[in-house]
Parts: C-alpha cells; sequence; structure tokens
C-alpha cells in the first residue's frame, strides 16, 4: 500500500482487474514479448553492422542477453497464463529453480559484459 491507498496498491490494481478478466500485468506480459524479441532483433542487426571490435562484440553480448531474457519472458507468461513450467516439467522442481538461476544469471552475465565492452570501447580503452 502506499500513502494508505490500497487503489494505489499494485495488489489493489490486480484484484480489480482480475474480477473483470486478464489484468493489465497480462496484459503488459503479453506487451513485452514482441518488445524483446524485436530488441534482439535490432542488437543482433547492429552487432553485425558494427563488424566486431569492441564496440561491436559489447553488442553482441547483448544481443545474446537479450535473446536469453526473451526466451525467458516467454516461458514465465507460459508459466502464468497456463501453469506449464517447462524447467519444472523436465528437471523436477529442485533442478528446474536452479536451471531457472542459470538462465536469469546468464542473462545478467551477458548484459554486464556487453555492456562493460561498449564502456571500454568508448573510452578507448
Amino acid at each position: 500500500m502506499f500513502c494508505g491507498h490500497s487503489w494505489l496498491s499494485a495488489e489493489g490494481e490486480a484484484s480489480a482487474h482480475m474480477q473483470r478478466g486478464i489484468s493489465m500485468t497480462h496484459w503488459f506480459g503479453i506487451l513485452e514479448l514482441p518488445l524483446l524479441f524485436l530488441c534482439q532483433m535490432y542488437a543482433f542487426m547492429t552487432a553485425k553492422a558494427l563488424r566486431g571490435g569492441r564496440l561491436g562484440h559489447g553488442m553482441n553480448l547483448l544481443a545474446w542477453g537479450f535473446l536469453v531474457m526473451a526466451v525467458g519472458h516467454l516461458h514465465m507468461q507460459v508459466d502464468h497464463f497456463f501453469g506449464f513450467n517447462l524447467f519444472n516439467f523436465v528437471l523436477g522442481d529442485t533442478l528446474g529453480f536452479i536451471a531457472w538461476i542459470a538462465a536469469l544469471s546468464t542473462t545478467w552475465t551477458l548484459s554486464w559484459m556487453g555492456f562493460y565492452s561498449i564502456y571500454k570501447a568508448s573510452k578507448g580503452d
């Protein structure tokens, strides 16, 4: 709750929309998927246009990070809408959770490495 107003809380918003059907959270989840894939596509196109070098290498790492993130978000939406968790189905609850953490870590690591490479290139190092 924010300032005592339940209508400003995420829980209040979600429950109000759930009574009428799909919540705004669901719609934003659906909307983010094509935008993530679009960002990923342009990241790869930009990396290719840079033709290597430290800047191109950094952009390529970011593109791979976006791809892992987009697939992860697709997985989250399938789990959210249909209750099907592929990691848990294939690997079981414990290993599925570990695989999910590994996917998140991969996304964060690729993004960090990409931004760091771009940062170093911008400084001329």
